[in-house]
């Protein structure tokens, strides 16, 4: 896929959920989404993939909201993939 690496499977089903949703995405909906393609895959996993690809550079990720809030993720277009 565009010549990137993953860590496994979910990663990667993560990056092309991004790729595909065109807007910014919530946790739930990521895991709703993976859950759909990468059997097995725990939130606490799929938090840590979410993550890794923000410090990779693949995603972006921003905290929101007051209390406990609710991470979004997206992936900006407009710049070169790491």
């Amino acid at each position: 896929m565009n010549g990137l690496q993953f860590h496994d499977k979910a990663a990667e089903a993560i990056f092309k959920i991004m790729q595909q949703a065109g807007e910014p995405l919530e946790t739930k909906e990521v895991e709703a989404r993976v859950a759909t393609i990468v059997k097995d895959v725990s939130r606490s996993k799929m938090i840590y993939r979410l993550q890794n690809l923000r410090a990779d550079g693949k995603i972006r990720g921003k905290f929101v909201g007051p209390g406990k809030g609710v991470w979004i993720w997206w992936i900006e277009f407009g710049e070169k993939q790491k």
